[in-house]
């Protein structure tokens, strides 16, 4: 059967999609694809799930509108889920508390391939992971359990994902989307399914293990622009002058990259160039650059509460008489997501300070937060905190005056800007910023 005639079946609903994950990315595809397919909406979660039936996106970042007229059943029954016969998979890649990948969900989610999977079926990728772990990790699970030989019996693709949490502007249909085959009729296929949803058209990579390489490297480019900007700011601190005040006019030449210092947290940019160096040290190959870029990054947290520090230090406060205040939880502004959220890492330093440590953020769900880093949301703000640290630059801190902060500090607080929201609007109040 030739792909054209199979893509006319998915058009006409005779065969389904299946979507195998529904959080940030998952979600997203299957709607839009159930806006022209059939599709079945997997997860875990029952949980979820019911939230999903009730036209309720978990994640927060779709709306009540995003579901209505979608041909999608969300089901947590693997029974339903063997209907499909072209899986998606988008579940977590995440690593461990050694910075080692943790491809636990995408292998268990190649159990779940193994055991519904047919003849004839499609299983695409789009988890982040390093170059070889489809073909080399994933695939043999699923031949194992279907008793099934991928290219001849079942084909296999990778597209990864490019979501970005928070971003009304590079949706999933708006942004060309990579995608890899494991042979030609299989690239076909799957050209058609995405390029169907994608408006600006999809890019065929020459081999999965390219497409892989491609979504890791994204990331991985972003990651080491941010760990200079965080290095120099760390130099420019020093000099005694403003570090946007540099890039600002470093700006005006055609060629600067804007990239700005700050937090480096999430599930992308903090957490994808480590699939890169670990496979790189498999290989046998030392990173030096990439792995230099991680180290920078993921020691900003200990350089800002250490400097916290100093500032009340040299104002001859007591350091386990302080109170401080985080507004921002979330890995970014404007969305929910706490995953690998560095200001939870700057909770902890300050707390490991002794210092008292208030935490608020009106995007976070206080009982995820609790339940991911044992850390107790505050309702509201109090008064005479003699620091106060912007973290996160959400809508609801951006538009602050001085006259605010001044009213919840005390008269000698110190107004940490992580974000540099309020560069020259700060007269009173001891200022710092990245």
């Amino acid at each position: 059967m030739s792909s054209k005639v199979e893509f006319s079946e998915y058009l006409d609903k005779r065969k389904q999609i299946g979507v195998v994950g529904l959080g940030y990315v998952g979600l997203p595809i299957a709607l839009e694809l159930a806006k022209k397919f059939k599709v079945v909406g997997f997860d875990i979660s029952a949980k979820r799930v019911a939230m999903m039936k009730n036209g309720i996106d978990p994640s927060k970042e779709l709306n009540k509108e995003a579901f209505e007229g979608a041909d999608i059943l969300f089901t947590d029954n693997i029974d339903d889920l063997a209907q499909a016969s072209f899986y998606i998979v988008a579940v977590p890649t995440p690593v461990d508390e050694h910075k080692v990948p943790d491809l636990t969900p995408v292998l268990k989610a190649s159990e779940t391939m193994g055991k519904v999977i047919s003849k004839g079926d499609y299983v695409v990728f789009e988890s982040t992971v390093y170059p070889g772990c489809t073909e080399d990790d994933c695939v043999p699970v699923i031949e194992r359990l279907s008793g099934l030989k991928a290219v001849e019996d079942f084909k296999i693709g990778y597209s990864p994902e490019r979501i970005n949490p928070g971003d009304t502007q590079h949706t999933l249909t708006k942004v060309i989307k990579i995608v890899s085959g494991c042979d030609e009729e299989s690239l076909d296929l799957i050209s058609e399914i995405y390029g169907s949803i994608i408006e600006p058209g999809v890019y065929k990579a020459k081999s999965i293990k390219v497409a892989e390489a491609a979504k890791v490297i994204e990331n991985t480019q972003r990651d080491l622009n941010i760990a200079l900007m965080n290095e120099l700011s760390q130099i420019f601190d020093r000099v005694g002058i403003n570090t946007y005040d540099v890039l600002e006019a470093a700006g005006t030449k055609w060629n600067f990259l804007k990239f700005y210092p700050g937090l480096v947290g999430g599930h992308c940019i903090g957490v994808d160039p480590y699939y890169l160096t670990y496979k790189a040290l498999e290989l046998g190959y030392d990173p030096q650059i990439i792995l230099s870029g991680r180290r920078i990054n993921d020691g900003m947290t200990a350089y800002i509460a250490k400097k916290i520090v100093q500032f009340l230090l040299t104002h001859n406060k007591n350091i386990k008489d302080c109170k401080a205040l985080i507004m921002g939880a979330t890995f970014k502004e404007d969305v929910s997501d706490i995953r690998n959220s560095k200001v939870i890492d700057l909770y902890k330093e300050l707390m490991d300070y002794s210092l008292s440590v208030d935490l608020v953020d009106p995007h976070a769900e206080k009982e995820e937060v609790l339940h991911e880093y044992g850390i107790q949301l505050c309702e509201k703000v109090t008064k005479s905190y003699d620091v106060i640290i912007v973290a996160v630059n959400h809508a609801e801190y951006r538009d602050l005056t001085e006259e605010y902060f001044t009213k919840i500090a005390k008269k000698d607080g110190v107004l940490i800007d992580v974000k540099n929201i309020y560069r020259g609007k700060i007269n009173n109040l001891i200022y710092w910023s990245l």
